[in-house]
């Protein structure tokens, strides 16, 4: 591949698109795709800033070396790693063999992943927070960010032309259908805001916390570019992208409801559709229901995520919840998600247990309860869903309260 992206006079893209894969981390489902970014800086020392996975970039190492040609150098410096996980360390053996004189530098924990991905102990430069490294004209200093979203990982900003290299973070899911960076696409929202958030939801929102530490290191910094590992580069409005990371690491949410539930037989079903519409008729007006069995668990933590509103209803299964809201609350337990108000509802046969086991995820996790919960037996006619009225009337109530 030849292509010849420049980010400025002498940083270059070099990324690709991956419509193969199904599922990220073989978990995620990526319907749209995902881009892999690395970046190479021909200067007077040149350096590559983190690599692509393996496979996906035709022959990656002969576009770097086409590149590196037009600047009538043939040797690769350094190669900076911001992040070890192998869709962006995929290709550092093929760099390695071309270039075994490359310095590699890294932060100590990068190193000990290194070692253990690709059995590399040579040429290393192990970098500090703030240290600094002089490519000549461009100047690059070294941002610690562990946790957003691994141990080792750092941002590597460009001080000369401001530009910032994020790592994982400000990425999201879809590939670059020709647009690399964000001027040339006119639907950002429609393309790319709900597949951004549904990756930050997902991969990067358990850290929240260290999100906003890794913030307040950059408060003071400059950033007239953005470049993350995965989607568009941000060079028009990368104050955007910073907002967005910045509102969702702190839980803050639309004024809305996603009312998620479990069903083996319907009666649910017939529960979330009523409580839906009681919610409508209380002046709510985003509301999204989901079917927990059908609907993917990345796309119910990012509506989660989404809306401030949470109405969470499962069936009794065995004595405890359906399976799937299981799955899910063991999951938003483990994330620690935060600042959500919330209601349950459910239903039984002979013996509860739907409601319950929610009643115990709910007091462990510690969101704002609107209303009592409603466990209906049998089939749910009128009389037995009074409650789901005064879940939908508190819920509204509450929502307005935040606005």
């Amino acid at each position: 591949m030849n292509l010849k992206v420049k980010v400025s006079d002498r940083i270059y893209w070099l990324g690709t698109n991956d419509r193969r894969k199904a599922l990220f981390e073989n978990l995620w489902p990526i319907p749209d795709g995902v881009s892999y970014n690395s970046y190479l800086i021909a200067d007077e020392k040149t350096a590559l800033l983190d690599t692509i996975e393996m496979g996906t970039g035709g022959d990656y190492v002969g576009w770097i070396e086409h590149l590196l040609g037009e600047h009538h150098k043939n040797e690769l410096d350094y190669l900076v790693i911001n992040h070890m996980e192998p869709d962006h360390s995929g290709e550092i053996g093929e760099i390695v063999r071309r270039w075994p004189n490359v310095r590699i530098v890294g932060n100590i924990k990068t190193f000990k992943i290194l070692e253990g991905y690709y059995g590399i102990t040579q040429n290393l430069v192990e970098v500090k927070d703030g240290d600094t490294l002089d490519l000549g004209h461009h100047k690059l200093q070294f941002v610690t960010t562990p946790w957003v979203h691994w141990p080792e990982t750092m941002m590597t900003y460009d001080t000369t032309e401001q530009i910032l290299f994020s790592a994982d973070a400000f990425g999201t899911f879809g590939t670059l259908d020709g647009a690399v960076f964000d001027d040339e696409i006119d639907c950002f929202e429609e393309k790319y805001l709900s597949e951004m958030r549904r990756y930050y939801s997902n991969i990067v929102g358990k850290y929240s916390n260290m999100v906003q530490k890794a913030f307040c290191k950059l408060a003071s910094v400059p950033l007239k570019t953005i470049c993350p590992l995965h989607g568009p580069i941000w060079r028009s409005n990368p104050q955007k992208v910073v907002e967005l990371y910045d509102r969702w690491s702190r839980y803050e949410a639309e004024d809305g409801v996603v009312i998620i539930y479990g069903s083996m037989y319907g009666n649910n079903a017939a529960t979330a559709d009523y409580i839906a519409r009681k919610c409508a008729e209380a002046g709510i007006r985003k509301i999204k229901v989901h079917d927990a069995s059908k609907t993917h668990l990345s796309y119910l933590i990012n509506d989660i995520w989404r809306y401030r509103g949470v109405i969470l209803g499962s069936c009794a299964y065995n004595t405890n919840m359906f399976p799937k809201m299981e799955h899910l609350t063991n999951e938003l337990l483990h994330m620690g998600v935060q600042n959500k108000l919330y209601a349950l509802f459910g239903s039984y046969s002979w013996n509860g247990g739907g409601v319950r086991n929610l009643n115990t995820f709910a007091d462990a996790i510690g969101w704002t309860r609107v209303a009592d919960p409603v466990d209906v037996f049998g089939t749910p006619t009128p009389e037995k869903l009074t409650g789901c009225d005064i879940i939908a009337q508190n819920m509204a109530a509450a929502l307005a309260k935040h606005e």
